[in-house]
């Protein structure tokens, strides 16, 4: 841990210096967050996932119904982001608007508008909980690309809460001086207007009279309802209207529902209720009415935007309990245009690209906004080959508020990559393999004094195996596997690192991940810094770069004084290394020298060679096996030629 803490200081630089923070504040808090994650793994080049922490979401965080199993279900996030899935997923869409009922053949209607998400989606199953919604034949379904219209139902409907089953008072029972009305109750909101009113009316009982012979005779209800409009404060404004009269008559001991429907002048309205014959007192007799629901459907249904709607209409039977009713899935993959050199953007297509995502959330309105030339589109392409031939995806659903920069590590992270800024470009870069060192730097261009190599040292806090947690797309419930080293005993794993990869939903890729995070940290213990001139704009974040130096002993290095054909004159003695001598058998076997090699700095800091070497006249001097494919200088009008030399 003290080795943790005492390498804090400038790993935190450096990794604010590749994100692009500058502030003192910044590079502070990232470098305690260096020392934090050291207790459990390291990795100097792309730090280890950090756990979720939502920022900048509107009011407090509802949880998430896709990763909280205790919350999964159709909810209404009021003031949350719309979610914005990538790749493939089973999402718990939100309800889009509020739902509402209505009867129809004595049987009640459900109506619920959900958003899957930003953009476009292809929907492959819609279910309720695991159940294909195929098995439901009493739910009905449309799905609304974005910018379409609802066509199941009407979208933008209110309820009254203020309506909870009043009975409707018989003409007989009421005392004198009383008319009956049952209201007024504001019928829509404040600031709205409404060109249809709704009247749902309920007969507990049913409508009947059991005569003597146990037969069941007919029974009718009649009543009338008015409205008037009222203004935003709620105060009358017109005369009471007579909407209907209405009336009906059964001979049921089943509960009877009716809805009606008012066409209006957009408005305003308070409406009231009034039963308008007598109501039967007999025991044998069902002649009970209840005002059930006001609803109100107001004018010009809401614009969605940019998001998939799901328009779902059940029937309340048996098969759906209200539970089950809020717990409509679906399995899509989100539609992304896909960046290609030469044809540039396509068709909005079904993917689980890495790149797509990365490049959605750099661009789209809900992201980033950045124009194509402010992300590196190419390199981006590049790496999306790579990813594809791995099988690495991303599939994940962004449902809490946080930053467009977390948004873009957790993408990337998932594909072992970073994203950094570097003059104004949005960039990423891959830990993988480097072969070509891009830049050179030696004693003549590191500042004197600022070259250090600092080693954190493993102790009892270290981490000897990565559990990787992710979201398995085989069950969409967490999962988890545990990712050591070949030599190292999984199961006497005592102090493993939990990790959890956003956004990775296959097993196989968790796991590649997990060996990945073990090996940097066993292996990636050794923090080299320095400082140098303008040339250190030269090597990017991740680049591989040359470093000779003689304090850790790695190679030698100089300028080029003096070039003769293939005899170059150093301004530096070399050490040549010597054969070695072996057992062999009950004797000696000498081992002849080593190879050694000589690499050059061209004129734009990259490097040329190594070339194979041999011995000159004296110790400044070496003889190439090979011709240059440059022309050493060692003029004095500007830097001579650097070196790096040493035994391959």
């Amino acid at each position: 841990m003290l080795a943790v803490m005492v390498a804090a200081p400038y790993l935190g630089g450096l990794i604010a210096g590749a994100i692009g923070v500058t502030s003192t504040i910044g590079i502070s808090l990232i470098t305690a967050g260096v020392a934090l994650v050291g207790t459990t793994l390291v990795n100097v080049l792309l730090p280890p996932p950090k756990p979720a922490a939502p920022s900048f979401g509107k009011g407090v965080p509802s949880p998430s119904p896709t990763y909280s199993l205790t919350a999964q279900g159709n909810q209404a996030r009021l003031t949350q982001p719309i979610p914005v899935v990538y790749g493939r997923h089973r999402v718990f869409p939100d309800l889009a608007a509020t739902p509402w009922a209505e009867y129809d053949g004595n049987e009640q209607y459900l109506h619920q508008l959900h958003c899957i998400g930003q953009g476009e989606h292809e929907v492959e199953q819609i279910r309720i909980e695991d159940t294909p919604i195929a098995s439901f034949a009493e739910i009905e379904t449309e799905l609304v690309a974005p910018g379409g219209a609802v066509t199941l139902f009407e979208t933008d409907v209110v309820t009254a809460p203020e309506i909870a089953g009043q009975e409707l008072i018989g003409v007989n029972d009421n005392e004198e001086g009383e008319e009956g009305w049952i209201g007024p109750f504001a019928a829509n909101p404040a600031s709205t207007h409404a060109t249809e009113i709704g009247i749902d009316v309920v007969m507990p009982r049913g409508l009947y009279y059991a005569n003597d012979e146990g037969d069941l005779e007919a029974r009718t209800v009649e009543w009338e309802v008015e409205a008037r409009a009222i203004d935003d404060d709620g105060e009358a404004i017109g005369g009471w209207i007579a909407v209907a009269s209405e009336s009906v008559t059964a001979g049921e001991n089943t509960q009877q529902r009716k809805s009606y429907r008012y066409v209006l002048d957009a408005g305003r309205y308070e409406v009231r209720l009034r039963r308008t014959n007598d109501k039967s007192g007999d025991a044998r007799a069902g002649h009970v009415i209840h005002w059930g629901g006001l609803k109100s459907f107001l004018e010009d249904a809401p614009a969605f935007g940019g998001v998939t709607l799901l328009a779902v209409r059940m029937r309340a039977t048996d098969n759906l309990s209200q539970r089950s009713a809020r717990l409509v899935n679906v399995v899509a993959t989100r539609k992304l245009p896909v960046w290609d050199p030469a044809a540039g953007w396509s068709e909005p297509r079904a993917t689980r690209s890495l790149a797509s995502a990365f490049a959605d959330a750099a661009r789209a309105r809900y992201g980033a906004g950045l124009d194509d030339a402010r992300i590196d589109l190419d390199a981006l392409h590049a790496l999306d080959a790579v990813w594809q031939s791995r099988g690495d995806r991303f599939d994940a659903v962004f449902d809490q508020g946080l930053t467009v920069w977390e948004a873009l590590t957790r993408i990337a992270r998932c594909g072992r990559a970073l994203p950094f800024l570097q003059g104004g470009i949005l960039r990423i870069a891959r830990d993988a393999p480097r072969a070509l060192p891009v830049a050179l730097f030696g004693p003549r261009n590191i500042v004197k004094g600022s070259f250090r190599v600092q080693y954190v040292m493993p102790g009892e806090d270290t981490a000897d195996a990565v559990t990787v947690t992710y979201f398995s797309e085989r069950t969409w419930t967490p999962d988890e596997v545990v990712a050591a080293l070949p030599d190292s005993d999984t199961e006497a794993a005592d102090k493993p690192a939990t990790v959890d990869l956003f956004g990775c939903t296959s097993g196989t890729q968790a796991m590649r991940e997990g060996l990945y995070m073990a090996a940097a940290n066993r292996y990636r213990r050794r923090i080299v810094t320095f400082r140098t001139e303008l040339e250190g704009l030269i090597p990017t974040y991740g680049d591989l770069i040359a470093i000779t130096h003689d304090l850790p002993r790695w190679g030698q290095g100089g300028e080029v004084v003096e070039a003769d054909g293939r005899t170059l004159t150093l301004s530096e003695p070399l050490e040549w290394d010597a054969g070695e001598e072996t057992a062999a058998g009950t004797g000696t076997a000498t081992v002849g020298p080593p190879v050694h090699y000589l690499a050059l700095r061209r004129r734009d800091g990259s490097l040329s060679g190594p070339w194979p070497v041999g011995p000159g006249a004296d110790d400044r001097t070496v003889v190439l096996r090979e011709d240059l494919d440059l022309e050493p200088y060692t003029g004095a009008d500007e830097e001579r030629t650097h070196f790096a030399f040493g035994a391959g």
